[in-house]
């Protein structure tokens, strides 16, 4: 009996060292347990600009920068919210805001920082992410790569083929209308698909592609406005399957080098080495100017150097809730709508933007010709995303009051001169 206690004993203690030794990873630089410190709120602000650190990534190379002219000011702004005057600063240091700048007719009026970030930092995008996605289609579609939205998610991703995603169109999963059955919450405590998704792909490196696959429609597709990550990383692997290769490679091809980007970005994959795929409906960590940019592209509707990247029509498109369930206020999410991958604000006047949990916006004024680019670790973001709004109008109406430009179409002076 002793000796089946003490054979029972070393059996458990060998199966704690070997779980433990897989939870650590000491010889691996992304173990399960860095990827668990992923939870812990109180770090957001600095574990969001090291998550390439955390996770496997491929590199996105800045291979001709083009910096934007440089005008750079304080923001000595007040707001109003909630019955109470507050200032920027105040809303900064409440956000967690890491990074912040402002692009006022394409030139950089304002930047700043916080949490010993600079502005090299790579913040990362969370659901930005699938903005970044979006206009790589709307890219693909100007090249006639893709025919039309319309087309079916299989005839461009084969591996979606007999699925219910690949009867999909593109255009249903832009939409964000795709019918799946997908859960999608953030919050630690709340029952999620999405969390499940993201830990399964680092922690038991599996491919997200394979996952994605066995998720089935429980509606018909396009009867409502139902946001879930899946819908974007499935139009991530159309756009690798139409540019025929891996995504951060595409990104740098396709955006990176002809906007100019000026700094090297990453994008999170599910596994190290050229056998990782890229994690679709996430995970670009760029830098505060960099992103931006992308909003620059939109202003500019579509077009950058002369050259037209996005198809006539497309800005206008993405910006417009497609049915009255997109609408702001038709949906759970009460205060803003949604285009094809891209918010829309409550009483919006030709503005919108990209978004990310924990405080990651792209916000695009195209009447004030401005944009700003907010990367931020805020573990309150949801509560806080009306009084995000407030704050960027009165950024907007500071810096370019209502009615004061009239050339709202007007391109940079340098790095994306027409």
């Amino acid at each position: 009996m002793k000796r089946i206690l003490t054979a029972v004993l070393g059996a458990l203690v060998l199966l704690g060292l070997v779980g433990a030794g897989w939870y650590y990873r000491p010889w691996s630089d992304f173990a399960p347990a860095k990827i668990r410190s992923l939870d812990d709120p109180e770090h957001y602000p600095t574990t969001y600009q090291r998550m390439d650190e955390i996770l496997p990534s491929t590199g996105i190379d800045a291979e001709a920068p083009a910096p934007f002219p440089r005008d750079v000011q304080s923001l000595d702004i007040t707001y109003e919210w909630q019955g109470e005057t507050k200032t920027i600063g105040e809303y900064l240091a409440e956000a967690k805001v890491t990074g912040l700048t402002v692009l006022s007719r394409g030139e950089v009026i304002a930047q700043t920082y916080g949490y010993e970030a600079d502005a090299q930092s790579r913040f990362t995008s969370w659901s930005v992410g699938k903005s970044f996605v979006a206009t790589l289609i709307g890219k693909a579609l100007n090249e006639g790569l893709i025919d039309s939205l319309d087309d079916r998610v299989d005839q461009y991703a084969p591996q979606y083929a007999g699925t219910d995603y690949g009867a999909t169109s593109l255009r249903h999963l832009l939409m964000m209308s795709s019918g799946m059955a997908f859960n999608e919450e953030y919050s630690a405590d709340a029952p999620s698909d999405v969390r499940p998704l993201f830990f399964n792909a680092f922690i038991m490196r599996r491919n997200p592609d394979d996952m994605i696959a066995l998720i089935e429609r429980d509606r018909e597709p396009g009867e409502d406005f139902h946001y879930i990550s899946p819908n974007s990383h499935v139009l991530s692997a159309v756009v690798r399957g139409v540019y025929e290769g891996r995504l951060a490679e595409i990104i740098q091809r396709e955006l990176w080098e002809p906007l100019g980007m000026r700094d090297r970005a990453t994008w999170l994959q599910h596994k190290p080495g050229r056998e990782g795929v890229a994690i679709g409906y996430c995970c670009l960590q760029a830098s505060s100017e960099d992103y931006a940019r992308l909003g620059q592209l939109y202003l500019q509707d579509g077009v950058w150097n002369g050259e037209r990247l996005l198809p006539e029509g497309w800005v206008d498109l993405v910006s417009t809730p497609p049915t009255p369930s997109h609408e702001p206020g038709a949906s759970r999410y009460a205060h803003r709508g949604y285009g094809l991958h891209f918010w829309i604000p409550e009483n919006y006047d030709r503005e919108f933007y990209a978004a990310g949990v924990f405080g990651q916006y792209i916000w695009i004024d195209r009447t004030r010709n401005l944009v700003i680019a907010q990367n931020a670790g805020d573990a309150d973001w949801g509560e806080r995303s009306m009084e995000m709004t407030a704050v960027f109008r009165a950024i907007a109406e500071t810096v370019a009051p209502r009615g004061a430009f009239q050339d709202v179409q007007r391109l940079p002076r340098d790095g994306g001169d027409q």
